[in-house]
């Protein structure tokens, strides 16, 4: 058994564990391991948005733009195709990629076929809204967790390597433990978030800059190897209960600190659903995504339900589950919108009032 905490990020403590060293965890995970040499990663959330059934066309064939641009030089190590419908009845077709390398994700977004896309006045005039969600943390902040250790799942891909066996799991408190940064700093955050061009409506490119300490969450389950018992435990008892609870985050999140919340479904290349899906949020603070967690309602029936899930299968799951956590400075964030509804992303609370 080892930390999550890769040997090379540890450093004398000022902030204590929540467990003492003994601690025995009750089930193994583990986390994804990356090269001495990598010292940051980007996640990019590339959207499409758009309105009713006539607009689908257009917006896959968006979505493959981007895609296919990936593979242009200096493009992600990993990407995902993905599907959201948002409270305003949107749907939000996001392809999802991962560099292990910041300069080269620089590169790539400077590459003419990728910035003059972008930048195109045709953009606002196509009837679609886009967006570009960037976070790039360093490694001493954010952390991975996966069930299994042999198949990965976002930035895990473009890590390339694995942990042993972690201790730091499965007790409330230990997503924090797991960020190489709390060891000495309590992530607290600053600031707010604020326009900085544009203003939050359709018909609009819009600039959001992000405070000190934005936590960021990506947590995933595949179903695809269950059968009997198993796949009806989930999709009829755990499914519906984690639905709810993302939905009161898309919905009510606000109001306890969570900007943004979309509840996603992978899809193959075709633009079929897999049998995957993820919850993307954005939080105010680390702080506060722990309160909803270990306190809230909608997260307790979470917990409970997938406690009685892995107790029915005696912690023998083919449930694949995951998560990727990322507590971002400032400098770590870039949010751009063009021609979206002011609800989107990071955009979410900040139009002014009718």
């Amino acid at each position: 058994m080892e930390s999550a905490i890769d040997e090379h990020l540890k450093c004398p403590r000022t902030r204590h564990r929540r467990v003492e060293d003994d601690y025995v965890p009750p089930y193994p995970v583990w986390s994804a391991r990356a090269p001495v040499a990598v010292r940051q990663v980007v996640m990019g959330y590339f959207g499409v948005q758009s309105r009713g059934a006539e607009m689908q066309g257009r917006a896959c064939a968006a979505l493959m733009k981007i895609a296919q641009d990936f593979a242009l030089p200096d493009g992600p190590g990993h990407h995902d195709l993905t599907h959201y419908v948002d409270a305003q009845g949107f749907d939000n077709m996001i392809a999802i990629a991962y560099w292990s390398d910041p300069a080269a994700y620089a590169r790539w977004c400077a590459t003419p076929a990728v910035d003059a896309w972008w930048r195109s006045d045709e953009r606002l005039t196509e009837g679609l809204g886009y967006f570009r969600e960037i976070a790039s943390p360093r490694v001493e902040h954010f952390e991975t967790m996966f069930n299994t250790p042999d198949r990965f799942e976002g930035v895990g891909v473009v890590m390339g390597g694995v942990s042993g066996e972690l201790q730091e799991h499965g007790y409330w408190g230990s997503m924090r433990d797991r960020i190489p940064l709390s060891q000495t700093d309590a992530m607290a955050p600053s600031g707010s978030r604020a326009v900085i061009a544009g203003a939050p409506a359709p018909g609009q490119r819009v600039r959001i800059a992000g405070h000190e300490n934005v936590a960021m969450i990506r947590s995933g389950q595949e179903w695809t190897d269950t059968t009997g018992q198993e796949r009806t435990l989930y999709l009829q008892d755990m499914e519906p209960v984690l639905r709810e609870g993302m939905d009161f985050l898309r919905d009510q999140g606000l109001g306890i600190g969570c900007y943004s919340n979309r509840y996603m479904r992978h899809l193959d290349a075709q633009g079929a659903p897999l049998q995957k899906s993820f919850g993307l949020s954005y939080w105010r603070s680390l702080a506060d995504m722990e309160r909803w967690a270990e306190s809230h309602p909608t997260h307790v029936a979470i917990f409970g339900s997938f406690m009685r899930y892995v107790q029915a299968l005696n912690f023998q799951l083919q449930l694949r589950v995951y998560h990727e956590v990322s507590v971002l400075k400032a400098d770590e964030q870039s949010y751009e919108y063009i021609n979206c509804h002011a609800g989107s992303g990071l955009m979410n609370g900040l139009a002014p009032s009718a």
